[in-house]
Parts: C-alpha cells; sequence; structure tokens
C-alpha cells in the first residue's frame, strides 16, 4: 500500500475522497493499482484519461498506429497538430500533464502472443480497446491464462458493448462465450465498417475505466459474467448473462 496522502494529493483528489465507498484508503489502493489498455483509440483515450485523472499509479498504453485525421472527432487525447504522431507517445505527454505522478509505460508496437505475455503480467487490470477480434480474443485468452480482470469493449454506429471478465475464476465465461462462431469477421461492431459517433466511444471507454475504478475499490456491482448492451440512439441498455461453454 502507498503512503500516506500528502496534503496536494488530498485536495486533488477530494471530491472522491469524500465518497462513503473510497475515502482516503480508497484512493490509496487507486494510486496502487496497474492497469494496461490495450488500444488507444476511441475507447482507450478516455478510459486513460479518467484513470490518469483518477489518480492511478502505473498506466500501460499500447497501440502502433498514428494520429490520422479521421480519428480526431472520437478519440479525445489528440488534436489537428498531432496528425501522424505516434499514439501513445502523444497520449503520454497529455496524461503527465494531467497527472505527472500516474507512470505512463508506452508500446508502440502492434502486440503478438509473446510480446502481450511478456507484458501483461505485469498489470494488475486489462482494458481492451481494440476494434479488431484477432486482437480482441488474443487479449481475452492471454488474460484468461493469466488470471487478470478483463474489460472489454466495442462500438458501432450508436451502439456499444461492455462484457468483464474475472478470470480469476477459471469457470467464468469468456468474451469467447459470446462470439462462439470459429470465425468473427471484422464487420461486427466495428466504426471502420459501419461508422460512429463521437460520443459513443467516450461513453463506452468512460464506462469501461468505470469498470476498472469499482474492482480496484471493491464496491458496487460490476458486469462479471455479463454483457452490457447499450443503444445510445434510443436511450436504452440491457444486460444479458453470459454462460460458460462446456
Amino acid at each position: 500500500m502507498s503512503t500516506k496522502l500528502n496534503k496536494i494529493e488530498i485536495e486533488k483528489f477530494s471530491r472522491q475522497i469524500i465518497l462513503k465507498n473510497i475515502g482516503a484508503l480508497g484512493q490509496r489502493k487507486i494510486q496502487d493499482s496497474k492497469v494496461l489498455i490495450i488500444g488507444m483509440g476511441g475507447l482507450g483515450c478516455p478510459a486513460a484519461e479518467f484513470l490518469t485523472r483518477s489518480g492511478i499509479g502505473t498506466l500501460g498504453i499500447v497501440d502502433p498506429d498514428r494520429v490520422s485525421l479521421s480519428n480526431i472527432h472520437r478519440q479525445t487525447l489528440y488534436s489537428e497538430k498531432d496528425i501522424n504522431k505516434s499514439k501513445v507517445k502523444i497520449s503520454k505527454k497529455k496524461l503527465n500533464e494531467i497527472n505527472p505522478k500516474t507512470r505512463i509505460n508506452i508500446f508502440d508496437y502492434k502486440l503478438d502472443k509473446i510480446k502481450l505475455n511478456k507484458i501483461i503480467k505485469n498489470y494488475n487490470y486489462i482494458i481492451d480497446g481494440t476494434d479488431n477480434f484477432e486482437s480482441k480474443f488474443l487479449i481475452n485468452d492471454l488474460s484468461f491464462k493469466c488470471k487478470k480482470f478483463l474489460v472489454s469493449g466495442a462500438i458501432s454506429g450508436f451502439d456499444g458493448h461492455i462484457f468483464s471478465f474475472d478470470f480469476k475464476n477459471k469457470n467464468n465465461p469468456s468474451l469467447r462465450d459470446f462470439y462462439q462462431e470459429e470465425v468473427v469477421t471484422d464487420d461486427i461492431l466495428n466504426c471502420e465498417y459501419d461508422g460512429i459517433l463521437g460520443t459513443v466511444a467516450g461513453i463506452v471507454g468512460t464506462m469501461q475505466a468505470n469498470e476498472i475504478l469499482k474492482k480496484i475499490l471493491n464496491i458496487g456491482q460490476n458486469l462479471n459474467g455479463f454483457v452490457l448492451i447499450l443503444d445510445l440512439l434510443n436511450l436504452s441498455m440491457r444486460r444479458v448473462k453470459l454462460r460458460k461453454r462446456t
């Protein structure tokens, strides 16, 4: 556990410290936590920003891409002056301006099984903000292997899906229990194919960060074993229980 909060930290995080479910002890838990975000796009940007603002101690961010003009309407850490620059390098700079005490580790290369297996072991919590099923299944499988807590998100149009999996319990379902086809094409829940309203990405990414914070603090009800399906055009949502395939 981190040392006692200093006066600056107490003032900076005062509005969440006063919550009866958090307090100084909860704030110290947040500051001791290590979160890995894979994909610094429409989901990863708001997730990283709000986790940094909350006081997360260590944040790993993974993305091999550079900023493009079409990213900016939904990827909240970037502006037009960042076009053609590394997403993770720009993100680290801006996140450190928000909270210099958050340690930001950047990985600006595409992950394969071997690389991700080495990285994921060093983090307590994983956020999947990727936009293709090859990456999503790889993250799912290695999070299961390493017994991590994973929050996965997917967005398209006005819709979003959020999954939480606590793989410390090997009997919990996984992403493969929701997408049960042998081959899942990337035109399902993919904003590149169907378009996306920027606010949808912001809402889903922020909710992913919220699920991580609740897990760190061990408060509230999480989505473990469920998928939350959001229809933000008609402002409706429902939780669907996942069942593990035998």
